[in-house]
């Protein structure tokens, strides 16, 4: 449940048309999720997930 936004799984799951199970998943940390799905979830807070350069050891960033 996402206490700040007052939502059950089974609310965000049909507000964002994703099936319970994905919510689920995405709540435990299930590290092989669709990205799409998980933008759609992400959507509706305001945000978005996507490929970000990583720090490596030896960058001068």
């Amino acid at each position: 449940m996402c206490k700040k936004c007052k939502l059950t799984q089974v609310d965000l799951s049909e507000k964002v048309g994703v099936e319970l199970r994905f919510v689920r998943e995405l709540e435990q940390g299930k590290t092989t999720l669709r990205l799409d799905k998980v933008n759609k979830v992400f959507e509706l807070f305001g945000s978005e997930c996507g490929p970000v350069p990583m720090k490596r050891e030896g960058d001068d960033v």
